[in-house]
């Protein structure tokens, strides 16, 4: 992989014209295309004559364990409920690892996101008495060997439930000591059917280990928004602001509006962030919680695996569905839409080095776009990815 040393003329998201300045991995300066001096043809540069330059996308949640990408196409299997699809989907994994194993599958996803700009990537890795930490060391093995192309963080998900499901939190326990960054959970309310026992193990488990909570909600209406509250209280009596998250909180899209008010401050003041992929049923309301100070971000979710059989693994298509579903029209709220798989993601993740700024990685990319807005709304061509300074595509003028 190569290095560029310099890109000429990039357009950043505030609409300036810069060069910028690459070395050992990290940008070193941000210097005006007015300043340069004439005739700048220095060794190792690209040129972008324009191109939108944005700081490398952010995947907030995948399921890297469950795709079939890299298997033969799996018809969808539509379930009645849950339990249903999980116990689905059980049965279907084995199936399809006869077909393809685990790592080569979420290998497969993971270099096809970071050839779409993903720099970063969260993903929940199921940890359950069927597959105990066999997925968890597939996904450890595939975060080493993709490395050099994209970050991978990891979630302890219990897919089968915490409290009913025997030994699970045993299996949390090892999973965090093993390398998991995270500690998830699973509707406490409408799976297990115990809010405070399933919330007692994870947030114990996340003080015991340090770690951070990602817990996947779907319960909805006044169950679903009791048990945001009960976590932003359980975060900050922590002192956990800024590493828990709830993932799809489809309750906050159907509260009156009393009860949304008062979960969105409870959660904007504790810092718990919220997680949406933008479904089509009950999604958060983005514009509403972003006003009241709540972090929200974006994730794929699922990609062609066993809950459905969509994704591409693109994160400025993920913004565009959100803005679609959201109703984020303006260019201010397309801005938004690109901050779900930018910055506020990268928030979430703890990326703090993360950015176009002197010092920073060069985990970049460039688009086939004049502004921010455009990018959201057009599906541009990937014209640059970089990861930490080297180059994983190269469509650029220049390379043509």
């Amino acid at each position: 992989m190569t290095s560029p040393a310099l890109l000429l003329d990039a357009t950043l998201p505030d609409g300036s014209a810069v060069d910028v300045h690459l070395a050992d991995g990290r940008i070193t300066a941000l210097t005006p295309v007015s300043a340069r001096p004439p005739h700048t043809g220095a060794p190792g540069a690209v040129r972008l004559d324009g191109a939108l330059l944005l700081p490398a996308l952010v995947d907030g949640h995948a399921h890297l364990d469950k795709t079939f990408l890299g298997a033969p196409w799996q018809p969808h299997r539509a379930t009645d409920g849950l339990r249903a699809q999980i116990a689905s989907e059980r049965a279907l994994r084995h199936e399809v690892a006869r077909l393809a194993p685990v790592a080569e599958r979420a290998e497969a996803l993971a270099r096809r996101m970071a050839s779409l700009g993903t720099g970063h990537v969260r993903s929940h890795v199921d940890v359950d008495p069927d597959t105990g930490l066999d997925h968890l060391h597939a996904l450890l093995e595939v975060r080493e060997r993709v490395r050099d192309v994209i970050g991978v963080q990891l979630v302890a998900f219990p897919q089968s439930g915490v409290v009913a499901s025997p030994g699970v939190a045993d299996l949390l326990d090892a999973a965090l000591r093993e390398g998991a960054e995270l500690i998830g959970g699973l509707d406490p309310a409408g799976f297990d059917g115990d809010v405070d026992g399933q919330l007692d193990i994870v947030f114990g488990l996340a003080g015991r280990h340090g770690a951070g909570v990602d817990i996947h909600l779907h319960d909805g209406g006044p169950v679903g928004a009791s048990q945001l509250r009960d976590i932003a209280d359980r975060t900050a009596a922590l002192g956990l602001a800024g590493r828990v998250a709830v993932s799809h909180a489809y309750a906050l899209g159907g509260l009156d509006a009393d009860e949304l008010h008062t979960t969105a401050r409870k959660l904007a003041e504790a810092g718990v962030a919220i997680m949406t992929n933008g479904p089509s049923r009950s999604m958060p309301p983005v514009k509403l919680l972003h006003e009241y100070g709540v972090r929200v971000f974006a994730g794929s979710d699922n990609i062609r695996d066993a809950w459905w059989p969509y994704g591409t693994g693109d994160m400025l298509e993920r913004a565009t569905i959100i803005g679609l579903q959201g109703e984020l029209m303006t260019d201010r709220e397309l801005l938004l839409a690109a901050d779900l798989v930018t910055t506020h993601a990268a928030a979430a993740l703890g990326l703090s080095d993360y950015g176009l700024a002197p010092g920073a990685p060069a985990d970049l990319v460039a688009v086939a776009a004049g502004s921010v807005p455009e990018a959201v709304a057009a599906h541009p061509e990937r014209l640059l990815v970089l990861h930490g300074g080297r180059t994983l595509l190269d469509r650029t003028p220049g390379a043509r």
